[in-house]
């Protein structure tokens, strides 16, 4: 059945990613900062531990596209290191020494793995549609495990991983739904492989738990979609064409009024510590401190 919208016209699906989705879940207004304000508030400095994610990941998907027999633990550390991001470090000591640190991580890692199982696809665009939301995402690898396909994603954070991190990700249902409608082969296994230590975290959905994780996406865009909406009119846009020209940052820059800031309340936590806009958000400020750009790297 066609959704509707309030003035009886079709309503246009919510085009969104699985990370867009996780940022209203978050904080809403950290949501605004980030996908409607135009100009968008200025973000803090780079994170050193998102610089060292985004080497780790450049270096395995590098790997993969590599002829087979170059597929090797040097190539993964020759390619580590020339492909270093050092933004967010102390000094250029504390990223020589993670830059050595990560070198290991992908030489090890890449020790476990069949240079000759080729993957479906590496850093592979997916999507998928229903009645409600258009959503697509990026996977890191999607195997080939017999007749069905399993979504890879890595992982390179200090906490370990459980089977509740796998098993209740939006992200990975939504990746794996969209693997199989685009593949026309069935993908209801996901797993993180923590580069760090190696470990693999494995969760099998159901159709049922998959249809669930669906759902609920569906549900968080409806909330966001009405709050864009909001937005949007505010911001002079009206009908499609509002939407369109907000989202090509058309939308004034100003502070909304009361009755829009609300729709985009703050959700004060432990996460504010890490927030790309606490400088702009007087409650993220209170409720947690701030944070060093290195200091999600952990203990040297």
């Amino acid at each position: 059945m066609e959704q509707l919208g309030l003035d009886g016209m079709p309503r246009r699906l919510y085009s969104c990613t699985p990370s867009r989705l996780n940022s209203w879940l978050d904080c809403a207004r950290r949501y605004r900062f980030t996908y409607l304000d135009r100009p968008a508030p200025p973000k803090g400095p780079a994170w050193a531990h998102n610089s060292l994610g985004a080497s780790v990941h450049n270096a395995l998907a590098a790997w993969w596209r590599e002829p087979y027999e170059r597929r090797t633990p040097l190539m993964a550390a020759i390619l580590l290191t020339n492909g270093w991001i050092g933004e967010g470090f102390r000094d250029a000591e504390q990223s020589a020494l993670w830059r050595d640190r990560a070198r290991d991580m992908v030489s090890g890692y890449a020790s476990t793995l069949d240079p000759s199982d080729e993957p479906i696809g590496v850093e592979r665009v997916v999507a998928t549609r229903t009645a409600v939301i258009a959503v697509s995402g990026r996977v890191d690898r999607l195997d080939r495990r017999g007749d069905e396909l399993v979504v890879v994603d890595y992982k390179t954070g200090r906490r370990p991983l459980t089977t509740e991190d796998a098993r209740s990700s939006i992200a990975l249902a939504v990746y794996a739904i969209a693997a199989t409608r685009m593949m026309h082969r069935t993908c209801r296994r996901v797993e993180l492989h923590h580069v760090p230590t190696g470990a693999v975290i494995e969760w099998e959905h159901t159709d049922e738990s998959l249809g669930r994780h669906l759902r609920r996406a569906e549900e968080i865009a409806q909330e966001a979609a009405a709050a864009d909406d909001a937005y949007r009119a505010w911001a002079g846009g009206q009908g499609r064409g509002g939407r369109r020209s907000a989202d090509r940052g058309v939308a004034a820059a100003k502070t909304p009024p009361p009755e829009i800031d609300e729709l985009f309340p703050p959700r004060p936590g432990p996460l504010c510590s890490w927030c790309d806009f606490r400088r702009h958000c007087a409650e993220g400020q209170a409720a947690a401190p701030e944070r060093l750009p290195w200091d999600g790297l952990g203990d040297e």
